[in-house]
């Protein structure tokens, strides 16, 4: 009999458009391996839809807010369904910002420096650009806590900062960060395995949503990443050890910046995409690992109790 398997795709965060195109994805190489698929939105009829078609095992394509900081994986925990990627806890520190860097600066693992803003809080001009100035010089980045795909995220200086704040006034609170300048490097784990690190040169100021998901951004992906092959190992080792630190599973990337012989922990990411230029697929295909190969092996990966 055929593996019945529910993809949970869309939701409400903004990172809706990409979770569709991981389910796509994912739904076309299962559907050609003689799986059983259902593509299914996380909306008031889910549990019954989950009921309905009882999968083998649940394929988590979301993406941000709800899909990956530990709300649905709750939901799936208590409908002891099997699930893949990370659990409740791994996931909600992972995708606040905050949390998860006062836990990699714990554990020495190397961080830009940061401060949290709150809305709340009246804002002088001057007052404020030399707070900034003292504590992390310009230019710094400033972006939501808890979203991903590098939504809402900008580069500041004097000028504009004040601007560029008010597009993130929906937020209650945004983290402003020192701004690293150096390569983008970005470093794929597979439950145990350390899959590989890419460099990434985009056209665009950095490795923004477009230059993640637009064709014509035509981001140069490098595979693998240019550099030696001491600081190659060095990456992968503090991305097992982050990926460990928050106790995650299936796979996870974690972002980087090397500047100055260092690497800069940006954020590490529980639900990586998987479109036709999603990073990690491209990593684990340098590894021999095809997409059904690595979809499959995170079907079997998939449990409770995560």
């Amino acid at each position: 009999m055929a593996k019945r398997i529910l993809i949970l795709a869309g939701g409400f965060s903004k990172e809706r458009e990409i979770s569709l195109k991981t389910a796509k994805a994912v739904s076309n190489v299962l559907n050609n391996n003689n799986y059983k698929i259902k593509i299914v939105e996380p909306d008031g009829n889910f549990i019954s839809n989950l009921k309905k078609f009882k999968p083998s095992v649940v394929f988590n394509a979301l993406h941000g807010r709800y899909g990956e900081d530990g709300y649905i994986q709750s939901i799936l925990e208590k409908e002891k369904v099997k699930y893949t990627h990370s659990g409740v806890i791994s996931s909600s520190l992972a995708i606040d910002k905050v949390l998860s860097k006062k836990l990699f600066i714990k554990h020495n693992i190397l961080t830009p420096k940061y401060i949290v803003f709150n809305f709340k809080d009246k804002i002088k001009k001057n007052k404020f650009i030399k707070r900034i100035n003292r504590k992390l010089g310009f230019p710094v980045v400033i972006k939501p806590i808890n979203e991903g795909s590098s939504v809402g995220v900008f580069i500041c200086n004097k000028r504009n900062m004040l601007k560029k704040i008010n597009y993130l006034k929906d937020n209650k609170e945004i983290i402003i960060e020192k701004y690293i300048p150096g390569k983008e490097i970005q470093a794929a784990i597979m439950g145990n395995k350390k899959l590989g690190a890419i460099e990434l040169k985009p056209k665009r100021k950095f490795y923004d949503y477009s230059a993640k998901y637009d064709k014509n951004a035509k981001t140069e992906h490098i595979m693998p990443a240019d550099i030696s092959k001491k600081n190659y190992d060095k990456v992968m080792n503090i991305s097992f050890k982050a990926h460990k630190l928050l106790k995650c599973r299936g796979t996870t990337r974690s972002d980087f910046r090397f500047y100055k012989n260092r690497f800069y922990l940006l954020e590490l990411n529980t639900q990586p995409g998987m479109t036709s230029l999603s990073l990690v697929p491209e990593i684990a295909k340098y590894n021999n690992i095809d997409f059904y190969k690595l979809i499959k092996w995170m079907i079997r990966d998939a449990s409770v109790l995560r």
